[in-house]
């Protein structure tokens, strides 16, 4: 037997074996799905994937996406079968502590992850996301003669993520979008963690998707390696539709006495059964070892790199013919930010602290948008229907849907989705995406945000009406409880501005951190500009600073964010002709401050004085790290309420007269 001489089944079964073998020795995971998707597996990555081994980071391969992450052992096998750096040992190190090879697929662990998957739906979500990248990213940069930028996203997902809401979101705006490079392959096994599904799903899928406008592709023999491969040639000849390959499978195929059965879903097979299973399907070799002929049938590394050389002819080509665009590509691909960027933030900075302004900081956001939108071309935006109030669009905002090669999205009343897409936009690279919404409806995204941070990739949320101050809206739109939640966030650095000039400051923070997500929060009502001199102007990037000083050392020192800031400016002028020595701290970002030196966060909040009032309209809780158990908190302790907005903020404390009364307890 040689490589040319084996078959689409018996290639399919060296994934079936490393799954079933590497499961059971780690004793946990899942065999069934990995076993039951090896054919449509096989299939699109000998067939037809588009990719480099040796570069997995090569700008135009195509991408895949594994949405049922669970069946994790799967793209293990398939990088290490088709020569990526993962290696036998990493396959038997599964689901151990400190292997590469996480019980769910992790973004940074291993080369060709393209996405963490494991929260089901949001796999398909940031599919969608890559899908729209590449298309707009095409359009963008593809010229007569001169093509690029020229990719497909295919997708494997399942029951689970079928179910989930957030693909009812995703997949009816990729309908809408016609993404025509996204196809996906349903593994329609009919078995979850509980059993047969027909006893809680019986949606009809298929026209489910032709209702968003998919080309269904129905009936597929999930284990026909002919049907799979004619399946696929016609998805790829279907430009103006995404793709949905209904394929009919057998969780745990080969198992004699599990397949078919929840009993392979989420458990190892047992030895006795990996023995059965070793018969039935002919496979005479021990555990994990997959003999050389089959490494060199499944080897992509010739075959990936000829390809990439192909593009980088073409790309040698196009930057001959379009030197600025090869350039610019280059550069957005890398992550780079315009040479003038900081130039350009600079001055706007500067220009906004010399001509003060009583605005909204929701408008102070769009000004800023407005001017560094015109030098980030990689700006990618957007909104859950919230643009005219989340003021997100820009004089150049261009829908991609009218504008292939635009520049804003209109995501519809989709919070949870347009996250995860923002999530699988930034994943693909040569885009900085950001979307918005209430901060309140933050808490529909809410996993989609926290997927962000773990895989510490850049994706701007913008959230605006950011308090009580909402008024009349009343307390389901009212955030309390959500910046407390997004500052405990690992990873997430979130602002809150006073002003203007910290809205500025925090785009400009947000750009410019490559390492995480960031949440940039807004006021719906207007807030004055506060007064500053050069130092403190660049102090706000440090996240909290001092705003305003009595000389010497303080005897308390109040705490502000957003539009509570005023209210501790106030306090403090009628405390100091009280004659009594305080400090104003602004701190638009909790996260920005912690990562100071040690010297500097003294400076400002010196240990020496346990006299301290946060002010803040959201959770009082969060505020005890900075003013200790000496300190006090003026905050919320409860939801808001229905009313206007200065009723409710004399309600629950929130006036100059409550901070200073506040301020003198304390300073007795």
């Amino acid at each position: 037997m040689n490589a040319t001489t084996l078959s689409h089944r018996e290639l399919a079964n060296a994934i079936r074996a490393l799954s079933m073998d590497g499961v059971q020795k780690a004793k946990s995971g899942h065999p069934g799905a990995p076993m039951g998707m090896a054919d449509m597996a096989e299939v699109l990555w000998r067939g037809f994937l588009k990719h480099n081994p040796t570069n997995p980071n090569w700008a135009d391969r195509d991408r895949f996406v594994l949405s049922n992450g669970h069946a994790s052992m799967l793209i293990y096998s398939l990088l290490h079968l088709t020569g990526y750096n993962v290696t036998l040992d990493d396959i038997k190190n599964f689901r151990q502590l400190n292997a590469k090879t996480a019980g769910h697929p992790e973004y940074g662990h291993l080369p060709g992850i393209e996405t963490t998957t494991g929260p089901l739906g949001q796999g398909i979500a940031n599919a969608v996301g890559m899908a729209i990248a590449e298309r707009t990213l095409a359009a963008q940069f593809n010229k007569s003669g001169h093509t690029i930028v020229d990719h497909n996203t295919y997708v494997f997902m399942g029951d689970g993520c079928m179910m989930e809401g957030i693909s009812h979101e995703v997949c009816s705006l990729a309908g809408t979008l016609k993404l025509g490079k996204l196809i996906a392959f349903y593994d329609d096994n009919g078995i979850s963690i509980d059993g047969e599904v027909e006893g809680w799903f019986t949606d009809d899928t298929a026209k489910r998707f032709e209702a968003y406008g998919w080309h269904v592709i129905r009936g597929i023999d999930g284990h026909d390696a002919k049907a799979l491969a004619q399946a696929v040639e016609q998805a790829q000849a279907v430009t103006d539709k995404p793709s949905l390959l209904m394929c009919k499978t057998v969780i745990g195929f080969g198992s004699p006495n599990k397949a078919g059965s929840h009993d392979c879903h989420g458990a190892p097979l047992g030895d006795a059964e990996i023995e059965a299973t070793r018969k039935a399907l002919g496979w005479s070799y021990p555990a994990f070892d997959i003999p050389k002929e089959y490494y060199d049938a499944w080897d992509a590394k010739a075959k990936g790199k000829q390809r990439e050389d192909e593009w980088n002819a073409r790309f040698d080509a196009y930057a001959k013919a379009y030197p600025d665009l090869a350039k610019e590509f280059k550069r957005r691909m890398n992550g780079d930010l315009p040479s003038n960027w900081q130039q350009t933030a600079r001055d706007f900075v500067n220009k906004l602290q010399a001509n003060p302004a009583t605005i909204a900081t929701r408008k102070a956001s769009q000004n800023a948008i407005e001017a560094f939108a015109p030098v980030l071309t990689e700006f990618l935006g957007g909104s859950a229907d919230l643009a005219p109030s989340n003021l997100t669009m820009w004089s150049g905002s261009k829908e991609i849907l009218a504008n292939p090669a635009g520049n804003y999205i209109h995501y519809g009343v989709r919070e949870f989705g347009m996250s995860a897409i923002m999530n699988g936009i930034s994943l693909h690279g040569g885009f900085i995406p950001y979307g918005a919404t209430f901060l309140m409806f933050m808490e529909y995204a809410r996993n989609a945000v926290r997927m962000a941070a773990l895989m510490k990739i850049r994706s701007l949320f913008v959230y605006t009406h950011d308090s009580i101050g909402l008024g009349e809206d009343g307390p389901t739109h009212q955030p309390v409880e959500q910046m407390a939640s997004l500052r405990v966030t690992p990873n997430v650095s979130t602002w809150r501005p006073c002003d203007q000039v910290e809205s500025a400051i925090a785009w400009q923070y947000a750009v410019e951190r490559k390492d995480g997500p960031t949440a940039l929060i807004f006021s719906r009502q207007n807030l004055k500009q506060q007064e500053r001199t050069e130092e403190q102007l660049a102090n706000v990037y440090r996240g909290g600073y001092i705003l305003n000083d009595c000389s010497g050392t303080p005897e308390l020192i109040l705490i502000a964010t957003g539009s509570e800031v005023e209210l501790a400016v106030a306090a403090y002028h009628e405390l100091t002709a009280a004659g009594r020595k305080v400090r104003v701290v602004s701190m638009p970002s909790t996260d920005a401050f912690d990562k100071q030196d040690q010297a500097y966060k003294e400076s400002v909040l010196p240990s020496s004085v346990t006299a301290r009032l946060a002010i803040e309209a959201g959770i009082s809780d969060f505020w005890y790290k900075y003013v200790g158990l000496n300190g006090k908190i003026i905050g919320m302790t409860s939801f808001g309420e229905s009313g206007p907005a200065d009723q409710l903020f004399a309600k629950f404390g929130f006036t100059v007269e409550n901070v200073v009364e506040q301020a003198k307890s304390l300073l007795k």
